[in-house]
């Protein structure tokens, strides 16, 4: 197997880098005979994320996309095994379980220790070579960076959250990872979304991507944005993408990347 196996790769002329770690749907024959009916449905993908951010490459930015399932592995948890949320209900670098807490793997086939290990050296561990190589070329090229990792999630998952998630989650690991004006440029065309809801580091303030590669004091800047699926998309099976919503909430999305771009500009 490949790098070109693991992830789909563009190359931009902007600073700007869009990674997509959880819309990948491929699974390995070898893990799929092992899982549940339901589990292989891949509830839990951040379903048409490439899709809905297909503008990325018009603002010049590079996009960095999973081909592979998170039920393989998770590119978005520590390797280490590290809590993303501690004290909260947190999924693992290999899940077990669905977010509706039911099981991803049929009795006795659950992964072992090995298997988990092999797994992060064959597909987590090729997607953060690349990502650190791109951002390091990036900054080499343009002097800063910008890592803008995008995700979404239904916006009903009693067990991670009460009620309904906002429609925007703005995370830059509590201001860590990201300059503040940079944050204060990017965030300004969700807070002023007719119709949409958003919040600034709230129940999802970033995850290990997030966390590990923004350095603001390095020239990296990092932003994770957990978008409700209700905004573009139908939220139970089979997931169909909704042109009739992903129209209206592209502009915004789009606006945002914009301004990290324009951002980069006026630092020149």
């Amino acid at each position: 197997m490949t790098d070109d196996d693991i992830y789909d790769f563009t190359p931009g002329s902007a600073p700007l880098l869009v990674s997509i770690p959880h819309d990948g749907r491929s699974i390995p024959d070898d893990v799929a005979e092992r899982m549940t009916g339901e589990a292989l449905r891949i509830p839990d993908t951040d379903w048409h994320v490439g899709r809905l951010y297909d503008f990325a490459r018009e603002l010049g930015a590079g996009v960095l996309a999973a081909r592979h399932s998170r039920y393989v592995v998770d590119l978005n948890r520590d390797p280490e095994g590290a809590a993303l949320y501690p004290g909260a209900d947190n999924t693992e670098i290999v899940p077990l379980l669905t977010f509706d807490r039911e099981p991803i793997y049929r009795d006795g086939a659950v992964p072992d220790e090995a298997e988990i290990e092999g797994r992060v050296a064959r597909f987590w561990r090729p997607y953060h070579d690349r990502l650190a190589a791109e951002i390091g070329a990036l900054r080499e090229r343009h002097g800063v960076a910008i890592l803008f990792d995008a995700h979404s999630i239904r916006s009903v998952v009693p067990r991670f959250f009460e009620g309904t998630l906002p429609d925007f989650n703005f995370g830059t690991a509590r201001g860590a990872s990201a300059d503040a004006a940079l944050a204060r440029s990017a965030f300004r065309p969700l807070d002023s979304a007719e119709g949409y809801t958003a919040v600034d580091n709230g129940r999802f303030t970033g995850g290990y991507i997030t966390r590990t590669y923004g350095s603001p004091a390095d020239g990296v800047h990092a932003i994770q944005l957990e978008l409700s699926q209700r905004t573009y998309m139908d939220e139970s099976h089979p997931f169909g993408y909704r042109p009739d919503l992903a129209d209206r909430v592209k502009p915004v999305l789009r606006g945002m990347l914009a301004a990290m771009v324009d951002w980069t500009r006026s630092r020149r």
